[in-house]
């Protein structure tokens, strides 16, 4: 209990200061240690220590480690794009004419100058449609004004 306004000591010792040096010194201590085994796992450091590596085909490899920060990142990237691609879809559906077997389509000019007002990134979000097979279209890539004639389909 504080009686005089001065806080107690620390349990179990006298009140001669040495305890806020010990616990720095074992607060150091503790920190350069955590550090140094941190830097055995950083690629980056000059510590020689042989850091475990997953070759080709091993589980993980080419990931980033589970619950990292990079990890959630790239599920929210990933997450970002298929909301994109849905909302191509859902232009292409709102804005195209009924094709022969009533699918919509429209054309690569019109698509652009409407979906550019939502995002300036169409034609990559075309291509990610189309390798998810959500859409059709001919040739590699589309340009905007040499493929404005271009038929895209939605195919689901």
């Amino acid at each position: 209990m504080e009686t005089n306004g001065s806080p107690e000591p620390c349990e179990g010792t006298a009140d001669t200061g040495e305890v806020s040096v010990k616990g720095l010194t074992q607060s150091w201590m503790k920190w350069s240690s955590d550090h140094q085994e941190y830097q055995k796992q950083n690629p980056f450091s000059n510590d020689k220590a042989p850091a475990v590596q997953l070759q080709r085909g091993q589980q993980g490899y080419g990931r980033p480690p589970e619950g990292s920060k990079t990890e959630q990142r790239g599920q929210d990237a990933h997450s970002h794009v298929s909301k994109e691609v849905q909302e191509l879809c859902q232009v292409i559906r709102e804005i195209g004419k009924r094709q022969g077997d009533g699918r919509p389509a429209v054309q690569f000019g019109a698509l652009f100058e409407h979906y550019v007002s939502v995002s300036n990134k169409v034609v990559g979000v075309l291509l990610r449609a189309r390798r998810q097979g959500l859409v059709h279209f001919e040739g590699e890539m589309l340009w905007q004004g040499r493929d404005d004639q271009v038929l895209i389909s939605l195919l689901q």
